[in-house]
């Protein structure tokens, strides 16, 4: 999970993540997801075997973790919605990481002359923000901070945290975080379970702050010196692409030796109308033509969110081929003129 040293011969190590649950579970169901309190978290009880598909065409287009259906998962959410007692949410939780689990091993039975044991894809846990399954539209601003407790937060996430690495999960996707307060919880909260190790990503509103308004590289290096010992990596999902570059560029500038992970899996820079779905499409570039940049940048994990289709995942996976041939190109004619010299 870590990268590898950018001084060796081979390039640094690039993750491949999947892209966005809901828009490609669509491709399955005939079913609104938008909209829905639980979002596509509800299909975790409608419709595993699509749920299974969904994750199954994530790693046949090439990626290498697959996270769980998870994002507006919460044992209070599957009881006020689903009818379900406490005890059958948290089981429908833990049901989510088998789910990811059973296409692992149909993807790996399928293509198991193809894949070394050391590139078996990982499982990784989603943990949505707070303020999702409010579904009241907090989640986009972070304001539900302002009136909420980190303690409250603090105990509403624990136990799909704690169902997440019960039920196995390789890794923890703290994702799409909007607010300081919640994400520096977050991190002190992973410390209850020491074993796990997790990513850190924020939503963001522009190319400098987060949703809530906080600076994101203040906010993000803060967290990230707070629990390096557990965090894997740092960034943003879900935010529109041409945002990512500025958010990101000049972040470690201040720590060439020791640079901090960055991840990155924005959406695909539409925007969503509640009252008609999502627009613009047509005036957004494809995510791929992004990726090269990022990875100069020191993006070492990518993928994709909303609106992001498993097709635009081999299209990353390509993308990514292209920097690692790009790399070791330079790295060779570098060291070449280096020797001649």
């Amino acid at each position: 999970m870590t990268p590898t040293n950018e001084d060796g011969v081979e390039p640094p190590h690039i993750v491949v993540l999947d892209g966005g649950f809901s828009t490609q579970l669509s491709c399955h169901v005939g079913h609104v997801i938008d909209g829905d309190p639980l979002w596509s978290a509800r299909f975790l009880h409608t419709h595993p075997n699509e749920v299974v598909n969904t994750h199954l065409d994530f790693l046949r287009a090439g990626a290498n973790f697959i996270i769980t259906n998870t994002y507006q998962a919460s044992v209070e959410g599957f009881v006020e919605h689903l009818d379900l007692t406490p005890e059958q949410g948290y089981e429908l939780i833990t049901r989510a990481v088998e789910l990811a689990k059973q296409a692992r091993t149909l993807y790996l039975e399928e293509y198991e002359n193809y894949i070394q044991h050391d590139h078996v894809p990982l499982v990784v846990g989603s943990v949505g923000p707070y303020g999702a399954h409010l579904h009241d539209g907090s989640e986009y601003d972070g304001s539900y901070a302002d009136t909420t407790s980190a303690q409250t937060m603090r105990e509403w996430h624990r136990p799909r945290i704690q169902a997440l690495i019960e039920a196995g999960v390789d890794l923890l996707a703290l994702e799409t975080i909007p607010c300081q307060e919640e994400a520096e919880m977050l991190c002190d909260l992973l410390r209850e379970f020491p074993n796990m190790k997790a990513w850190l990503s924020f939503s963001c509103k522009d190319n400098q702050s987060i949703a809530h308004g906080e600076s994101f590289q203040k906010v993000a290096k803060k967290c990230w010196e707070s629990n390096s010992d557990q965090l894997v990596a740092v960034g943003v999902n879900c935010c529109a692409p041409s945002f990512v570059t500025s958010l990101l560029k000049g972040i470690n500038d201040d720590r060439p030796h020791d640079p901090i992970p960055l991840i990155v899996y924005p959406n695909s820079g539409e925007k969503y109308n509640p009252q008609i779905g999502w627009i613009d499409r047509d005036k957004c570039e494809p995510v791929e033509v992004f990726i090269q940049e990022w990875l100069d940048l020191g993006v070492r994990y990518v993928g994709g969110c909303c609106r992001t289709y498993a097709a635009d995942v081999s299209r990353i996976r390509n993308q990514v081929h292209c920097w690692r041939d790009r790399w070791r190109f330079q790295h060779k004619f570098t060291s070449n003129t280096q020797n001649n010299n």
